[in-house]
């Protein structure tokens, strides 16, 4: 009880801290940003979060943290304008929310699924706000107890659930992407001794392929070549009726807010796998307990609530894991986390030692961006609609340039410029061929954390590598990793099932018999 009067003080002492005029005036511009960004289809979050990083450098870090939480929040909840008007998702996480938010809108009722997508995503975001304040503390403090041999298995555990989750037609493709963003990372000296690897004597690369141009170049750049080569979408018209949540919609589908909400937080947690996953996970057990499963993809308000609910509830669980591992649940948080390092923060399992309030300013931010995509959604929805009329050939041009610049501005480097382009190319190709870039983006960021905690491992033990197998928490991350990798495999799964099978029916026969 103590605890939690403690942490609900932390929580109040928080959100005092930034009740602010100049605290509201970000809260207010970025988020607004945030909704634009997400409702233009080829400006996702990641890209977002990634340009709007390097406009944060003369704020102070916490109102440069709550800024991009704020655009994060904020995009996440504009793709769903995109998705339900266009048939086009603003961000990947919003592909769900059109199965059924652009049949209603062509039905006529676009307002009340933009009601539907409006209080879904807030009840989300405050579900994964309840358990980003009770979890982190606990996993914050049970991360003390990690060692080398853990974090070396943590890293590969992400990869591989990541490349599995985000290609579930072939998980083959989402670990190539994956251990492609490890070899990445390997690029440049090698973090205890200094020594130069894949270089190829060129001095830019020293300091290996810096992570926000990289990331840029794949989410930003390979996204303008993405969207310049599709034609233009069809439109749904504008929504005459009250875009205004019905208390009546939340009520009916309690039950499948709270499911929702739960599992896009727990899949925010899972490293690397992101928006999309939770709201697809989210729309699938909806429909598979849903009594109107014949209304699924054609205009269903409970699809329509799941999607919603559940790609919003994952960007609090996604900040969980990189606040107190250090590891991004999403490609977004990924970014994010990347923020945090650039402005002297320190995440990972140190942060409930160090800065244990922090963890409840950013349960604060969570808070305050989610109120205001409520108002945002409640009173603008309207005249948001307006931003959608701006043409991609005039819009794409300015998302390059804001590309280069923001790659150019970390550290006034133009190999970055060149880094940013060369990640979008091969992005572009790779999306072409049907792989997902979170796993990549996820083996850079891990890379140099698998690499250092696996030689350091070595240097503990003096070569041996028992203790990355026989230590409990090691054990159980590469047993679920190995299992991941053989039930994704078909051949090796359906002769599991039929092994499974016959020692089944052995044992039956052999109790009826007895």
């Amino acid at each position: 009880m103590t605890v939690l009067i403690d942490n609900l003080a932390r929580f109040l002492s928080a959100i005092a801290g930034f009740i602010t005029p100049l605290a509201i005036f970000h809260i207010a511009w970025s988020t607004l940003l945030g909704i634009i960004i997400g409702a233009l289809p080829g400006l996702t979050a990641t890209m977002g979060i990634a340009l709007i990083t390097t406009l944060t450098y003369k704020l102070s870090a916490d109102l440069a943290i709550l800024v991009l939480i704020c655009v994060y929040v904020g995009a996440i909840y504009g793709g769903s304008r995109t998705a339900i008007l266009i048939n086009i998702p603003g961000t990947p996480a919003n592909a769900a929310t059109t199965l059924d938010g652009f049949p209603l809108a062509m039905q006529g009722l676009a307002g009340r699924a933009m009601g539907v997508a409006t209080s879904g995503s807030v009840l989300g975001s405050f579900i994964g706000m309840f358990f980003l304040a009770t979890i982190a503390p606990i996993l914050g403090n049970y991360a003390l107890k990690f060692q080398s041999y853990e974090f070396f298995w943590l890293a590969i555990f992400g990869i591989v659930i990541s490349g599995h989750l985000t290609a579930l037609e072939d998980p083959i493709k989402g670990w190539i992407a994956g251990f492609l963003g490890l070899l990445v990372a390997m690029v440049g000296q090698e973090g205890i001794h200094a020594y130069e690897r894949f270089t190829y004597g060129t001095t830019e690369l020293l300091g290996g392929f810096a992570l926000i141009p990289a990331m840029v170049g794949a989410f930003g750049f390979a996204e303008v070549l993405t969207v310049m080569q599709n034609p233009p979408a069809k439109m749904a018209d504008a929504p005459r009726d009250s875009v205004f949540p019905k208390i009546l919609d939340v009520l009916r589908y309690w039950r499948t807010i709270i499911r929702s909400g739960l599992i896009g937080t727990l899949i925010g947690i899972i490293p690397g796998v992101g928006e999309d996953i939770g709201a697809w996970v989210s729309y699938a057990a909806a429909r598979r307990k849903s009594k109107e499963k014949e209304k699924f993809g054609k205009g269903s308000i409970e699809g329509l609530m799941a999607a919603e609910t559940g790609n919003n509830s994952v960007v609090p669980g996604a900040i969980i894991p990189a606040l107190t591992l250090a590891i991004p649940g999403s490609a977004p948080a990924a970014v994010l986390l990347a923020a945090m390092f650039i402005h002297g923060l320190r995440p990972g399992p140190l942060i409930m030692v160090e800065s244990p309030q922090f963890v409840y300013q950013v349960v604060a931010m969570v808070f305050f961006a989610t109120l205001a995509i409520l108002i945002y959604g409640v009173g603008l929805s309207k005249l948001l609609l307006k931003v959608l009329a701006i043409p991609k050939t005039r819009l794409m041009p300015v998302v390059f340039v804001l590309c280069a610049i923001g790659s150019y501005a970390i550290t006034s480097r133009l190999f970055d410029i060149y880094v940013m382009i060369g990640f979008g190319v091969v992005g572009y190709i790779l999306r072409q061929m049907k792989y997902p870039m979170a796993p990549l983006v996820l083996g850079i960021i891990l890379g140099d954390l698998m690499d250092k905690n696996l030689r350091r491992g070595l240097v503990l033990t003096d070569g041996d590598l028992t203790p990355f197998f026989t230590r409990p928490i090691c054990l159980v991350l590469w047993l679920i990793t190995f299992s991941s990798i053989i039930l994704s495999i078909d051949p090796l799964r359906h002769a599991l099932q039929k092994a499974f099978h016959k020692v089944w029916s052995g044992s039956r026969r052999l109790f009826s018999y007895r």
